[in-house]
């Protein structure tokens, strides 16, 4: 299970990204954060901006709204996915979080 952190306007998780990958994409669960395999060199912040990208399509969610919080120079980083903008916050968590459980159950499954 990926672990996190609420506020009263935020959602923080964790993140484990494999630059210069052969594939972009969701791959998992890595300890108690999501695995992320991104194409991009973490060459002046051009893993980060895909690892932004390929999250906020996952979640279907405007890039804005994610953000590095620390781990910004290394694999493991922290995401802030900021819920203010949205009306229902309670749902809104609730919905983020269960496509997130989603995301990394689907990947591992198909590893034998």
């Amino acid at each position: 299970m990926i672990t996190f952190t609420e506020s009263e306007n935020a959602l923080v998780f964790g993140v484990y990204v494999q630059p210069r990958s052969s594939s972009c994409n969701i791959v998992g669960k890595y300890q108690n954060a999501l695995k992320i395999k991104l194409t991009a060199p973490p060459v002046g912040g051009a893993a980060n901006k895909q690892c932004i990208e390929v999250l906020a399509k996952a979640l279907k969610l405007p890039k804005s709204a994610l953000s590095i919080t620390s781990g910004s120079k290394n694999r493991m980083k922290k995401i802030k996915i900021n819920t203010s903008g949205f009306s229902d916050q309670t749902e809104f968590k609730k919905r983020i979080t269960s496509r997130l459980a989603t995301l990394s159950s689907e990947k591992q499954a198909g590893k034998k």
